[in-house]
């Protein structure tokens, strides 16, 4: 596989990049080139009131992005001779198999062979086999997905405890955030599929499902986070078009429009953490490269040598581990399958909509741009602590900022500007992106105090790519709020309902207001009917370490019992480390954090730690639950009844204990619910 190029400085010295992750506008005819079919679903009849014209014995096609054009714009697309289908309805086949492919690896300055888990299907760029097909569909839409486990056969994978790692060749699907069902062929992760197994899931997404950036993923318990480090993780994009009405919201996606009705760039960035690892023939231990003093700095693969990803040691869980593996494997996060990729086809002054989502399992991610020194030195061959150096030296420019319009799908009640995007694993985050002038900027990963990240110590800087943005036709931007603002009211001036458009285009004045787009509506406090608590912990008196929820680990016997109809706020917290917390099918909306002192910080966040300011009101799917804090969500349960689960976002503790099954009941009439496994 060819390496393209990154320049380093202008004109002369060049370092290896892997292939330029493009969001450039695309003519039409250019597409059949430029993607392979990327399941798309139109709107269905039930929505045409508020849809788009369009021919309705037009036939809803069916297609799949190529990965590495990820970032390329998705909307107003057809694919050229894709299969159309009968209903409003679309099919992928997913086939789960071993891939032998390559991964860069910045430390060795070539690649890595590679054989891993992954998805395979009838478009799988076979460049990045580590990224799952993109799904984009519409409320109102049916998903199939047929899953075909093709991986081999493994023998006596029943442990006797069900929380250590086990059966890492079975697995399942979870829609991570839809609004869909639980149970029978649905969102159900208490399905198993063993090897040879093939079953086919279907997600009917309600019309009124909230438009916005989901992702699908394995979740068996006790193989999760083996096969999603593998890279067993795709995007899934719900499009909507429904346009705000006296008396309900809107999507978001019928504002972030040019006001000719061209939806803005979108570049969507899924953020992978694959921690291979080549063995030492002899001895089964991992080959590993020292420094003086005898400490880990980086895992090794000599030439001839084999990644892979076959024991729960890659993530540091040997008994009586302490140590943060993927910090010592020296490994890079990779964006759409690449590692250190150029980012390319952007344009100074062009607002895009990134779509940002953290698929890995072992590493927090702080996303902040910063504008790369002009005649800056070179960067190749550097890796480790000189490419650090190196960032520190040259990505010395102003940061750009990102103005986040949803967070795990759902859109804010008013845009936040942030100048670090701090993503927890699970986390989904649409910003609006806008570079001032045309340059070279840094896309980094920025440092992490220890109380801020999942491995619970101060995490490094680490370079995850470069932007090139070309000259735009204008004058360079000096403030980007007021710039960005005056875009979205021209765009709201000619694309919203002449009823709405006056409030919606006062409230984008009011400090980029969009109380016209939340999906969900805000949960008073005269709506509580209950309340429950939930504390994470970890014995590490213990070896191997136990890990769980309420004081106890997995037990699928023992369930949660809530009641379909209630609203109920939830009081989080953690007793050793921090951890993200994640519960399907309902969202929940932040109600207030409270530091170790008491003090409410969902506002203005901490001093040295950003990620919990401005998420009062947010609405979630996951949150991170820091140490020693009080986190306070709140919650309907509504529509679905059925059997699924919480748990901790670091994969790797969900399969060893910290997760608990949720039961949503029928009510019984008299404030309780009804157990219909018992009730005759």
């Amino acid at each position: 596989m060819e390496r393209t190029s990154l320049d380093t400085t202008p004109g002369s010295h060049r370092a290896p990049a892997p292939r330029p992750l493009s969001t450039g506008t695309l003519p039409t005819g250019t597409l059949a080139a430029a993607i392979l079919p990327l399941l798309c679903l139109l709107a269905s009849p039930l929505m045409a009131q508020d849809a788009e014209p369009r021919d309705l014995d037009q036939p809803v096609q069916a297609r799949m992005l190529r990965s590495a054009d990820a970032g390329k714009p998705l909307l107003s697309l057809t694919a050229q001779g894709a299969r159309p289908l009968d209903t409003h309805e679309a099919r992928l086949d997913l086939r789960i198999a071993y891939t032998r492919s390559k991964i860069w690896n910045p430390e060795s300055q070539r690649y890595d062979e590679v054989n891993l888990r992954s998805y395979h299907s009838p478009g799988t760029d076979p460049d990045v086999p580590f990224v799952a097909p993109t799904i984009v569909t519409s409320p109102g839409e049916t998903v199939r997905i047929r899953l075909d486990n093709d991986l081999p056969e493994q023998p006596d994978c029943k442990p006797k405890n069900i929380n250590v790692p086990h059966c890492f060749n079975s697995t399942n699907l979870h829609s991570h955030g839809l609004w869909v069902s639980p149970t029978g062929n649905s969102d159900n992760v208490l399905l198993t599929l063993r090897p040879g197994v093939t079953f086919e899931y279907e997600y009917n997404l309600p019309a009124d499902h909230p438009a916005g950036t989901y992702w699908y993923h394995p979740h068996l318990h006790g193989s999760t986070a083996l096969q999603v480090s593998s890279g067993m993780a795709g995007a899934l994009l719900v499009r909507g078009n429904r346009l705000p009405a006296a008396g309900r919201t809107g999507d978001l996606d019928t504002l972030l429009r040019d006001p000719d009705g061209t939806a803005l760039p979108e570049r969507l960035l899924l953020f992978q953490q694959v921690a291979y690892a080549c063995r030492d023939k002899a001895t089964g231990k991992i080959k590993v490269r020292k420094n003086d003093a005898g400490q880990t700095v980086a895992w090794v693969c000599d030439e001839g040598d084999l990644g892979e990803i076959e024991g729960y040691d890659q993530f540091g869980f040997e008994p009586g581990a302490t140590i943060d593996t993927w910090v010592q494997s020296g490994r890079h996060t990779s964006i759409n399958g690449d590692v250190l990729p150029t980012f390319t086809g952007l344009v100074a002054g062009r607002i895009e909509r990134w779509r940002l989502l953290h698929a890995g399992v072992r590493d927090t991610i702080n996303l902040q741009l910063r504008e790369l020194r002009p005649n800056h030195a070179s960067m190749e061959g550097l890796s480790g602590a000189a490419l650090d150096n190196w960032v520190a030296r040259n990505c010395t420019g102003p940061v750009v900022t990102q103005f986040e319009v949803a967070a795990d799908g759902l859109s804010h009640a008013r845009a936040i500007a942030k100048a670090e995007n701090v993503l927890q694993p699970g986390y989904r985050s649409d910003a609006l992106v806008v570079f001032p002038k045309a340059g070279q900027y840094c896309v980094i990963d920025a440092a992490a105090p220890a109380s801020a990240s999942i491995t619970n110590a101060a995490e490094d800087r680490q370079l995850l790519g470069v932007a090139t943005v070309a000259a735009g036709s204008g004058a360079p931007i000096a403030q980007l709020q007021p710039y960005v603002t005056d875009r979205l009211i021209a765009a709201a001036e000619t694309q919203m309902p002449a009823d709405q458009r006056a409030g919606i285009v006062a409230a984008l004045r009011d400090g980029l207001r969009l109380d016209a787009f939340v999906p969900h509506p805000d949960i008073a406090d005269g709506e509580l009917t209950g309340k429950q608590t939930l504390e994470f912990d970890i014995d590490t008196d213990q070896i191997p370490n136990v890990y769980k929820v309420d004081g106890h680990p997995y037990d699928p016997s023992q369930p949660r019992d809530l009641v379909l109809g209630d609203i109920e706020e939830w009081e989080l917290t953690s007793a050793r480390g921090g951890h993200p917390f994640h519960i399907h099918v309902n969202p929940f909306q932040v109600s207030r954090i409270l530091d170790p002192q008491g003090k409410d910080v969902s506002v203005s966040g901490e001093k040295n730690d950003p990620q919990y300011a401005d998420t009062k009101g947010v609405w979630k799917d996951t949150l991170f639950v820091k140490k020693g804090y009080r986190v306070f969500v709140r919650t309907r349960y509504q529509r679905y009844i059925g059997e699924y689960v919480l748990h901790c976002h670091i994969l790797e503790h969900e399969d060893q204990g910290m997760m608990q099954n949720v039961r949503v009941l029928v009510p019984d009439g008299k404030g309780g619910g009804i157990d219909s496994s018992r009730h005759h």
